[in-house]
């Protein structure tokens, strides 16, 4: 795969950061020009499709097409920056738009914040109803502490898929970085759409389950030290309320990580669970911080600070890796 012109190791910065400040100020893109989107109605379209025999195979099949497909979207925008007679900042700017499109930060502060102001405000209801749109589980007769422990959860578990594993793909690939980075996007909306265990979808979507799982695998284990460097973070700079615990972060994480049914989701769980002293419990399922309480609002709201800094330590972790990648290469 070989481009005309291949963006540099300041480009791939640049573009890394001005990608993070688009998340920040403008959220997400409008639905007809999203990327995510354009993959998720490709995957919807195959899945009406899918046979009544072979559905595995079918699934592989699925998977193959829409990575491919997801690829190929940013192999055109990387053609794109080729075009010398297109003005640099112009070409770097399209660029950062396609790979904000990988992650997703404000979008998962702003929900973390739309449940603590309902609960905040002791309308219960409001919370639940609220947090339908973000977890699969029946949330019509959750109390308090399991309408904060879920959607706790379900910020620290997208912290991996929806921001830490795409970043990294991007740094760890040098000049084809967002075509990795749109693969691995491909991936993670292929599970969220066909990669669930019942009868309809379980033969299905075993490949992209499976593939997300590999993906995702090395990322959720390096959560834990982001997240752990962020709570370090508000801990010696915050002067009022409740102050995570960077020790709880790493104690939680290593004893609780691995009680999930999912290799990867207990990871970042565990770690903001003991970051904040709190049980998070999907009944029936798993318990993490077993010993401590059920979270408030007030843990909702510095959860979301938490997962806000160890986003921006992601995004200069990576600008290191794409530095250090680039000097290798030299030497």
């Amino acid at each position: 795969m070989i481009l005309p012109v291949e963006p540099g190791v300041i480009d791939l910065i640049t573009i890394l950061f001005i990608a993070y400040v688009y998340d920040l100020v403008l959220n997400e893109p409008p639905f007809s020009i999203h990327p995510v989107v354009w993959m998720g109605k490709l995957i919807s379209g195959l899945k009406k499709k899918a046979p009544a025999k072979n559905r595995r195979l079918y699934g592989i099949f699925l998977g193959l097409f829409t990575i491919a497909f997801a690829m190929s979207i940013a192999y055109i925008v990387l053609l794109f920056f080729s075009i010398e007679a297109i003005p640099k900042i112009v070409r770097i700017l399209v660029v950062a738009y396609f790979l904000k499109s990988t992650f997703a930060v404000r979008c998962l502060f702003e929900a973390a914040r739309e449940i603590q102001k309902e609960l905040g405000a002791g309308r219960l209801d409001g919370a639940r109803k609220g947090l339908s749109m973000y977890v699969s589980r029946d949330t019509s007769k959750l109390d308090e502490g399991h309408v904060s422990s879920s959607i706790i959860e379900t910020v620290s578990e997208n912290y991996v898929d929806g921001i830490l594993t795409p970043l990294l793909f991007y740094s760890m690939f040098g000049p084809f970085g967002l075509i990795t980075a749109y693969m691995f996007k491909a991936v993670s909306t292929l599970d969220s759409m066909v990669g669930y265990k019942d009868e309809k979808h379980l033969e299905m979507g075993w490949f992209s389950a499976r593939l997300d799982d590999v993906f995702n695998w090395i990322p959720a284990r390096l959560s834990i030290y982001f997240i752990a460097a962020a709570s370090l973070i508000i801990n010696i700079f915050s002067r009022n309320g409740k102050k995570p615990s960077p020790s709880g972060t790493l104690k939680c994480a290593f004893s609780d990580c691995l009680k999930t049914p999912s290799p990867n989701s207990g990871f970042p769980m565990a770690s903001v669970a003991g970051a904040l002293g709190v049980k998070l419990e999907k009944p029936n399922t798993y318990v993490l911080g077993e010993n401590y309480p059920f979270p408030a609002s007030e843990d909702i709201k510095l959860t979301a600070w938490i997962i806000m800094i160890a986003s921006f330590l992601a995004v200069v972790f990576s600008s290191v890796v794409i530095y250090s990648i680039n000097k290798l290469i030299l030497i």
